[in-house]
């Protein structure tokens, strides 16, 4: 199994740092030649959506992407990746990959000044410490999307098919059961 990490902007070495301390083989996604290598799930980290959507665009790695997520391929968003998931955006009308059925709204919480880290049980995971950072939630969901997490009666963490979507960053904490959960995801694709 190899997992990509996009890694064009934003948090994505901390995602490489989980995946070495479970031992799961990755490569970092940083122009179109890279899409030639194999992998088997991708990561799109938290960061700045505007940017990481027009760079994949720029470097002609966007339909590419959208292509095999449509196909299957298991994908564990966090912060921006949410948004570059997200069918629908209520607050901006840019719009990216659109295969996770859900209407997100962009820095819910605020500008960076208001992050915050916030207790909460998470479906098949159990009690984690959710870190947001200028972070979106989820303002509703279509049929199918199976909603993991809320706080304060906002939608944090959904999983749909193969994605798994969350409006924090796990990848900054130092629990990796969300990971782990991922990576059981990605070996059911496989097998």
């Amino acid at each position: 199994m190899i997992v990509a990490i996009l890694a064009l902007q934003g948090a994505y070495q901390e995602h490489a740092q989980v995946l070495e301390r479970l031992q799961v083989p990755f490569i970092e996604l940083r122009q179109k030649k890279d899409l030639n290598q194999h992998f088997d799930a991708l990561i799109l980290p938290g960061g700045e959506s505007t940017v990481q959507g027009k760079l994949l665009k720029e470097l002609d790695m966007f339909d590419i992407l959208k292509q095999k997520i449509e196909e299957g391929l298991p994908v564990l968003a966090t912060c921006a990746g949410l948004i570059l998931l997200a069918e629908e955006l209520s607050n901006d009308e840019n719009q990216y990959f659109q295969t996770l059925p859900v209407k997100v709204k962009r820095n819910a919480y605020g500008r960076q000044l208001g992050s915050f880290v916030r207790e909460t049980d998470m479906k098949l995971i159990g009690k984690i410490q959710a870190r947001f950072i200028r972070g979106p939630y989820i303002e509703s969901v279509k049929p199918n999307v199976h909603i993991l997490a809320t706080i304060d009666d906002h939608i944090v963490a959904v999983q749909y098919q193969n994605q798994l979507a969350m409006a924090f960053h796990p990848e900054l904490s130092h629990d990796d059961r969300i990971h782990q959960y991922f990576i059981q995801i990605v070996k059911g694709f496989i097998s």
